[in-house]
C-alpha cells in the first residue's frame, strides 16, 4: 500500500513537471511563488524549510525573484526586525499564465484519448483528487508548525582589552 502510494505521488509530480511550461520559472521557484501566493507572507528560513531547500539556495533564489519583481520584503507586523517574503502582483500574473498554459497543455493531451480512457480517467481522479487534497493539506500544515522561528545569531564582540578606563 505505501509502495503505491509512493508511486502516485511519484507520478503525480511527474504529470504536473511534464504539462507545466519551464521556460520561464524553474519548478523550486514556481513552487515557492505559489506557497507564498496561498500562505502569505513568510520568513525566508522557513520558506526554504518548506520547500525543502538549503537558507542560502532559498536566499540566492528570492534574490533573483526580487529581480523579476515577482517577490518583494515586507516588515513583519509583530516584529518590525524582520523581513518577510512575499509574492507580488506580477508574481501572482505569472503563476496564472503558468496554469493557464498547464490547463490548455493538460486539455490537449486529454482530447486525444479515446471516450473510454476519458471516462476512466475521470473516475480515477474522482478516488484520488481527495487524497491529493489531503496530502497537500498535511504537508501545508507540518511547514506551518514543523519549526520554531529560529532568533538571528548576532556576531560575536572581539573583547577589548581593559585599559583601566571606563570610556
Amino acid at each position: 500500500m505505501q509502495r503505491t502510494a509512493q508511486s502516485l505521488a511519484e507520478t503525480a509530480s511527474a504529470v504536473i513537471r511534464v504539462v507545466t511550461d519551464h521556460r520561464d520559472l524553474s519548478f523550486t521557484a514556481a513552487s515557492t511563488l505559489a506557497r507564498l501566493e496561498r500562505e502569505g507572507p513568510v520568513r525566508l528560513t522557513l520558506l526554504a524549510a518548506a520547500e525543502g531547500v538549503a537558507q542560502p539556495s532559498m536566499t540566492q533564489l528570492v534574490q533573483r525573484l526580487e529581480r523579476q519583481d515577482l517577490v518583494m520584503r515586507v516588515g513583519d507586523a509583530v516584529d518590525g526586525r524582520v523581513a518577510l517574503i512575499a509574492v507580488t502582483d506580477a508574481g501572482r500574473a505569472v503563476l496564472a499564465a503558468r496554469r493557464r498554459s498547464r490547463d490548455a497543455r493538460l486539455a490537449d493531451l486529454m482530447a486525444g484519448l479515446a471516450d473510454d480512457d476519458r471516462r476512466a480517467l475521470a473516475e480515477a481522479m474522482r478516488v484520488v483528487a481527495p487524497l491529493v487534497r489531503r496530502m497537500l493539506s498535511d504537508a501545508a500544515g507540518s511547514t506551518r508548525t514543523a519549526q520554531p522561528v529560529q532568533p538571528a545569531l548576532q556576531p560575536e564582540r572581539p573583547e577589548r582589552p581593559d585599559t583601566g578606563s571606563d570610556r
